[in-house]
């Protein structure tokens, strides 16, 4: 069938041939290889997905445990993985999920990088970040369309436009994450001006049409940016530097980028940011034989890279803070003033999570591409009334090249999930897909997460660190029959900083699917949009009005407190 031992170079199964007992055992096996893919995973020989040491699974013989129980596991059973590591089999029932998964979780006290490292060090955890530990990473395309719905709100509001025709937009970091920056700002008619430090993700960008072009200085990538500003010419560039020295350049020859943000891994200073004067290989020799001493060059780095940024954003250009964290890196650093720059979540995206809005996402199993493309058309005939959406699907379908699995992600909300969903089910059930479809989402969800830096970051009610909504998502996704559920700690923010849920439903055409699919859709997103009107937002209450459901102590009439 396929070779678990061989770790070169993993590959899902394609196609509707059954290697497991049940759609849903299956679909966990085939994206959990989908995240190693050499296509998907930022470093898959090291079970790194993305995220800086977002892994897929704890070792490889973990890796080969969980595929071989996978293919073993019977449809009343449920699998147990401890961050990475499959640790039990219990009998259950054929309706509930049929993998649980946690990573990472720490006791609040010692939520702290020095001790997650330690405990990683004896073997004895996994940072998943939030799709790698979990199984549904599809790739860049899973941040291309945040990244795009940010910057598509920026220009609304700091512009009052539906594009950033004309405009530069600043960025540094072409990993896992950053790189879809450059490919949004494309979608949005941008100039995208990119620092990053390690040449061969500069190469994987490009070679994927992601990036237009790479300039060899910081000056000769600049003077090509203003030119195409100059003419609203649509290009990215990047340049192989260290994000402070372009931010440098910029500030000393007093060049102001329209936007500015970072997508560098910065939420993990030991392994995601690069020290000012050191290569990626350098900084690899170092981190290895003084990990305090890197941290220590990373962090003021960071405080560097954030102080510049402010001086940008004094003079004009509309930053933001895109969830790495990096302004509380500095903050700890001693750059008090660094939360005068935005987070992208109150400034740009909290509407749409309070309407149930967020990154939903589906694959197929078949592997067709035409497959993706037929339920694109899908989602535009359902849902033609939403201009939003379907501006993303017709250009995603213009400019993501698909990587592993076909797949595609969507901000589509409350009501609308459950309806595609039900209806992608009915297709599989007649035929008119050839194999089941895999729907998920980011753990950066609607009310899937509390992360005071990031998703959660001001609240209406000040409930920014109020874990108890993504542990109530968990429970709700078991109990409406996900098949797998996951809660993480640490994604997107670091150790200390986030707790996050994720769920994961297969429509193999089945009534059971079709049932599940209900549920789990409209109870996931629903429980976000409770949470917001929990808070106090009024589309939040207008949505509940077109979706009702039950909240006896939620509702305009009982609004908390606010700051």
């Amino acid at each position: 069938m396929f070779d678990i031992t061989n770790h070169n170079n993993i590959r899902a199964p394609r196609g509707n041939q059954l290697h497991c007992k049940g759609w849903g055992q299956e679909g966990a096996m085939r994206m959990l290889m989908n995240n190693l893919d050499p296509e998907v995973g930022e470093r898959p020989e090291e079970l790194i997905v993305y995220g800086g040491r977002g892994r897929a699974a704890r070792s490889w013989d973990a890796f080969e445990a969980i595929v071989k129980t996978l293919l073993e596991l019977a449809n009343d059973e449920t699998l147990l993985v401890q961050s990475g590591k499959p640790v039990a089999v219990f009998r259950t029932t054929p309706a509930a999920p049929r993998v649980l998964i946690a990573n990472a979780n720490l006791v609040p006290k010692w939520a702290t990088w020095e001790h997650f490292n330690h405990l990683e060090e004896l073997g004895l955890t996994m940072f998943g970040q939030m799709t790698a530990g979990s199984w549904i990473y599809i790739g860049s395309q899973g941040v291309i369309q945040g990244t795009f719905e940010t910057l598509a709100a920026l220009a609304r509001k700091h512009f009052q436009s539906n594009t950033l025709k004309g405009r530069l937009y600043v960025s540094a970091g072409l990993g896992g994450m950053g790189g879809a920056q450059p490919l949004a700002a494309k979608m949005l008619d941008a100039v995208g001006l990119l620092a990053e430090v390690d040449p061969d993700r500069i190469e994987k960008r490009l070679a994927t049409g992601y990036l237009d072009k790479v300039a060899p200085t910081v000056a000769e990538g600049v003077n090509e940016a203003l030119r195409a500003k100059e003419a609203k010419e649509v290009l990215t560039i990047a340049v192989p530097v260290h994000a402070t020295e372009l931010l440098q350049y910029l500030v000393d020859n007093k060049i102001t980028p329209d936007v500015l943000s970072d997508q560098t891994a910065a939420h993990d200073p030991l392994v995601g940011y690069i020290p000012d004067d050191y290569s990626v290989r350098e900084a690899a020799v170092l981190r290895a034989a003084d990990p305090d001493g890197y941290l220590e060059k990373a962090r003021a780095t960071i405080a560097r890279h954030v102080e510049l940024m402010l001086t940008l954003t004094r003079r004009g250009a509309k930053s933001f803070d895109y969830g790495n964290n990096i302004r509380r890196v500095a903050y700890d650093a001693g750059v008090k003033d660094a939360f005068e720059i935005d987070g992208y979540v109150p400034a740009y995206i909290r509407d749409l999570f309070a309407q149930g809005k967020g990154p939903f996402r589906w694959a197929v199993l078949s592997g067709k591409p035409e497959e993706i493309y037929k339920l694109d058309q899908l989602a535009l005939d359902m849902f033609s009334e939403n201009e939003a959406l379907c501006r993303w699907m017709r250009l995603a379908k213009k400019h993501i090249l698909f990587q592993g699995l076909p797949a595609r992600i969507a901000y589509m909300g409350y009501g609308e999930r459950e309806a595609f969903g039900v209806r992608v089910n009915e297709m599989v059930a007649k035929g008119e897909l050839s194999a089941p479809v895999v729907f998920g989402r980011d753990h950066h969800d609607t009310g899937s997460v509390a992360s005071p830096y990031r998703e959660t970051e001001d609240m209406r009610d000040g409930s920014d660190a109020v874990a108890d909504w993504p542990v109530l998502n968990a429970l709700l996704n078991v109990a409406s029959g996900a098949h797998w559920v996951s809660f993480h700690h640490g994604g997107g923010t670091g150790i200390g900083f986030s707790l996050h849920a994720g769920m994961v439903v297969v429509a193999d055409g089945s009534a059971d699917s079709a049932g599940r699919l209900e549920r789990v859709l409209h109870n996931d997103s629903g429980l976000g949009v409770v949470r917001h009107a929990d808070a106090g937002y009024e589309l939040s209450f207008q949505t509940l009005e077109q979706n009702p459901v039950k909240t006896p102590l939620v509702g305009p009439e009982t609004q908390p407190r606010r700051k």
